[in-house]
């Protein structure tokens, strides 16, 4: 991360709006580019895989790009999240989701993902998702483990799921 002044949530949201995605990670502001169409498909696919499977689970809502104040030095938006059922809420989600998934393009960092992790999982957070498009794997954390899958992603927070990558990836 660069050396640049940490701001806090208040200071974040009162910065003026501009295109792309903007983030609080540890304090530091990070700008991310629109979305390309690839990302946005393979969110849209996630999206429509996770929908059926989050109430028999108990879980809450499914989103694509819901915003998450987590503390008062973070504000995260993964690409797709499913809330915890009781996930509580005012002007944003406070806390983490029970799912994170970040689909990982050119502009991420390693650093930037696995603080994202960290802090997905300190906070509530149940499972992350990391999809790389590019390799195609997914790696799903959960506290204290970590698995890759190339063919079928399953999960212990959503047990029906048998996600084929072999169609989340296919253009």
């Amino acid at each position: 991360m660069s050396t640049s002044t940490l701001l806090d949530f208040e200071q974040f949201e009162s910065l003026p709006s501009e295109p792309g995605k903007m983030e609080l990670l540890d304090g530091e502001l990070v700008r991310l580019p629109p979305a390309k169409r690839k990302l946005m498909r393979i969110s849209h696919r996630v999206h429509q895989a996770l929908t059926p499977l989050v109430a028999p689970a108990g879980l809450g809502e499914v989103y694509l790009e819901m915003g998450y104040q987590i503390g008062t030095r973070n504000w995260l938006q993964p690409d797709v999240s499913v809330e915890h059922a009781a996930q509580p809420s005012g002007d944003y989600s406070e806390g983490a989701p029970a799912l994170a998934v970040e689909i990982i393009s050119e502009s991420n960092t390693a650093e930037q993902m696995e603080t994202k992790v960290r802090i997905y999982l300190a906070n509530g957070g149940l499972e992350v998702w990391l999809i790389y498009p590019r390799t195609p794997c997914v790696w799903l954390f959960r506290q204290g483990h970590a698995e890759e899958f190339r063919h079928i992603l399953k999960s212990e927070l959503l047990p029906g799921l048998a996600l084929d990558l072999g169609v989340l990836f296919a253009d």
